[in-house]
């Protein structure tokens, strides 16, 4: 995979204090890319990040990480359940980068919690909380047309509230070839917007900020 601009273009959306990211992506337009480009980031200078609730089984990620020069290592998968201490293991010695938890996706922790989207919630709560003990970043994952519906929107609109910045990834009608979807960088409370239009067409992945 290739990005032009896209690294810089989430770079700018997440600032310096977007410790709390939520992307929301639909059936036809897939967001595991954004996830990329955050991974990405998130292991630039001597950073780690602790991948939850995989969607993909871990050879994908294992293969995505390959290619960034990194690999999920067999502690990763031992301290699947256990996120503070995956922290901890990765500040000590040399390694005190920064630290990303990355929750892929929202959807299957309420299948492991036999549905119950209160517990949930706290175990959200706590990792949100980890972010400002620990000085570490959050990032899930939630497909909205999952959340779509009135019973359901429940879950989806609180990630929205707690979230720093929130990235979506829809659609894009266009008369060009090729796949497009678009972002939409939403500030937490406030009403900063910016279209990021995203264009996929074979290996190729670019955004463009809008005319």
């Amino acid at each position: 995979m290739e990005e032009s601009g896209g690294g810089d273009l989430l770079s700018e959306a997440m600032g310096s204090g977007a410790r709390v990211v939520v992307v929301e992506d639909r059936v036809e337009a897939p967001g595991a890319f954004v996830l990329h480009l955050l991974l990405k980031r998130a292991l630039a200078d001597g950073g780690a990040a602790a991948l939850l609730a995989l969607a993909q089984p871990f050879s994908h990620y294992d293969r995505v990480l390959r290619k960034m020069g990194a690999a999920i290592s067999e502690s990763f998968v031992r301290l699947y359940g256990d996120i503070q201490r995956a922290m901890e293991a990765s500040r000590t010695g040399d390694n005190a980068g920064s630290f990303t938890v990355m929750i892929d996706d929202v959807s299957l922790l309420e299948v492991a919690a036999c549905g119950s989207v209160e517990d949930v919630l706290d175990f959200l709560h706590y990792c949100v909380t980890l972010t400002s003990e620990m000085n570490c970043s959050l990032v899930f994952l939630i497909h909205e047309d999952i959340y779509s519906s009135e019973e359901a929107a429940g879950l989806l609109l609180h990630l929205r509230y707690i979230a720093d910045l929130v990235i979506r990834a829809a659609p894009l009608s266009t008369a060009f070839g090729g796949k497009q979807v678009y972002f939409q960088r939403a500030k937490a409370k406030s009403t900063e917007n910016l279209e990021l239009p995203f264009q996929s067409e074979g290996k190729w992945r670019r955004l463009f900020l809008p005319w």
